[in-house]
């Protein structure tokens, strides 16, 4: 198998188990990642903000 075919196997691959299995695999670490991104911090403040007031929140 030339490099080129196993190159484009492996892109067919890919491909294929992504399709099936969803992307499991982030395409960037989280240390490539915008720090004030998605944090639990804000999901933490959405979840305050939806206690409705008689709950004392």
């Amino acid at each position: 198998m030339s490099d080129e075919q196993s190159a484009e196997k492996k892109s067919v691959d890919k491909e294929a188990l992504a399709r099936i299995f969803g992307d499991v695999f982030p395409e960037t670490t989280s240390d490539e990642r915008d720090p004030q991104g998605s944090s639990r911090s804000s999901d933490d403040e959405w979840l305050r903000r939806q206690v409705p007031p008689h709950h004392g929140g």
